[in-house]
């Protein structure tokens, strides 16, 4: 659970960098990939604390 909570951590902060390259370079590139792993990262994200909720109700 904590390798989990660490992955997501980890991978938001490589969206946020990917973003601040993004405003100082201006390079499109730099803005899909933050977007790219933004989206991913928050289905993860969802799919993890579905299954910890689910978890508790039953």
């Amino acid at each position: 659970m904590l390798l989990f909570r660490w992955a997501i951590l980890l991978l938001l902060l490589v969206a946020g960098v990917s973003f601040a390259f993004y405003v100082g370079t201006g390079q499109v590139r730099y803005r899909r990939f933050g977007w790219i792993v933004l989206k991913w990262t928050l289905l993860a994200a969802v799919g993890f604390f579905a299954v910890l909720i689910a978890e508790r109700a039953f």
